[in-house]
């Protein structure tokens, strides 16, 4: 019976100053204040390649490590995912070695182009963790060996990226390419700018 007895009071104590108060006025959905990241960002990242060994007919290509950069174009489309369009350059050097033969180093250049699928997991408000699958393209140009071909295949990639403010954040990320050349595999370091 108290339940009953308090509850119809509270009850009444609020219809009551509800209605004293005289009129009230409906809230907007526009005046709630939102808080939502920018869908659109660009990364701008410096490189660093780590070089690998692969046949190239009877010569074997050895590249060294070297350095490049990037430029990344996202948009996110929700529930932590992205799409995001990469593009980087880089040069290293390439050793050709031929059986019976002096190894010959050469400049090489790569342009690559990739379409990624993004999804990131926020840690806590400052740090994320993301993890990318995407379909690139390489040209590779070796002009010494006479080299100036494309290829394409998968690309992975992981990393993070810890907020500066509420517009910059800071990227690093690992990709690994299923393309075998002598670029290898990239480092990237970089700025995102969200807007």
């Amino acid at each position: 019976m108290k339940k009953i007895l308090s509850g119809s009071m509270l009850a009444a104590m609020l219809f009551t100053g509800v209605h004293a108060g005289g009129d009230i006025e409906a809230v907007e959905a526009d005046d709630l204040e939102m808080v939502e990241s920018a869908p659109f960002y660009i990364v701008v990242k410096g490189m660093m390649t780590f070089g690998d060994t692969v046949n190239h007919g009877e010569a074997v290509l050895d590249g060294d490590q070297d350095y490049g950069f990037g430029i990344d174009l996202g948009y996110r489309i929700g529930n932590g995912f992205a799409v995001e369009y990469d593009f980087s350059y880089s040069t290293n050097t390439v050793t050709e070695k031929r059986e019976g033969e002096e190894p010959v180093n050469v400049n090489a250049k790569y342009y690559t182009s990739a379409l990624d699928l993004v999804y990131t997991y926020e840690l806590t408000e400052e740090l994320g963790v993301f993890g990318k699958v995407g379909y690139e393209y390489e040209w590779e140009k070796i002009s010494a060996l006479d080299i100036d071909s494309t290829d394409h295949d998968f690309v992975f990639g992981v990393g993070f990226e810890a907020a500066m403010d509420e517009e910059f954040k800071f990227v690093a990320e690992y990709e690994h390419s299923l393309i075998e050349g002598p670029r290898g595999d990239s480092l990237f370091a970089g700025i995102m700018y969200s807007f």
